[in-house]
């Protein structure tokens, strides 16, 4: 746990289950470093990290036409003088039903933008403090030990056990085992994910997260090491070096 002081910031403490039967079976506790799974939790932060991923791959289509790019004639609609009528260029003006438009959309234009990455940990941080406080974060010993590759079993073990409905089930590797994907496969509400593909948005839309004990321990390590390292302005600065010279 480091440098942490017990009496100041007490140690989190979660059972670790076995996925063997559909009945809970706890093994063990383990403990939980506070600065992850026991931080006050940053609801603005989560709000920011869930517009950022929503908006970052979303693009705006819509493109309306100028006067120059509208077909038809480019005649005017009435002699200059000699009407009554006030003088007119032609019935693509914007002033002229079906016309051009002056300031309209001019898509495809996308909405990315960089959240800067502080807050992209702290909201990390903010979800896990939340899911273990809201008694939505489980953690069991491994992924290997479901003994068939039945859905049914894999529903049948989440009802037994008060998980979800939607669960999330998040391993060090992208390589899960045979069983786990065979039965999570056909369930549209339980889905698999390695640990560096964990977000903010998918642990918002799933009611339960399960970690394997080799999740808990890389998530510490990387979080740790984010909220501790002292180079982060000198990459900064590259980047935006490496940016400048590119333009």
């Amino acid at each position: 746990m480091g440098n942490v002081n017990p009496k100041v910031t007490p140690i989190r403490e979660v059972w670790v289950e076995s996925m063997s039967s559909p009945e809970s079976q706890k093994l063990s506790i383990v403990p939980l470093h506070p600065s992850v799974f026991g931080a006050f939790p940053r609801v603005d932060l989560i709000q920011e990290n869930h517009k950022w991923q929503t908006l970052y791959k979303h693009i705006d289509w819509k493109w309306l036409p100028t006067r120059n790019e509208l077909p038809g004639t480019t005649r005017k609609p009435w002699p200059q003088k000699g009407t009554g009528r006030a003088r007119a260029k032609g019935v693509r003006a914007p002033q002229w039903k079906n016309g051009g438009w002056v300031v309209g959309p001019r898509g495809p234009r996308t909405y990315f933008y960089i959240l800067p990455f502080p807050k992209r940990v702290k909201g990390l941080i903010s979800m896990l403090s939340a899911k273990l406080a809201q008694d939505d974060l489980k953690v069991v010993d491994t992924l290997d030990s479901i003994p068939t590759d039945n859905s049914e079993y894999m529903e049948e073990l989440c009802s037994a056990r008060g998980w979800g409905p939607s669960v999330l089930f998040v391993d060090t590797s992208d390589l899960f085992p045979r069983n786990i994907s065979l039965a999570t496969h056909p369930i549209q509400h339980i889905n698999l994910m390695p640990v560096y593909g964990l977000n903010v948005f998918s642990m918002l839309k799933h009611e339960t997260l399960v970690l394997t004990l080799d999740a808990v321990q890389e998530i510490e390590t990387k979080l740790l090491f984010q909220l501790r390292r002292t180079d982060l302005w000198d990459v900064m600065s590259k980047i935006k070096s490496s940016k400048t010279l590119r333009m």
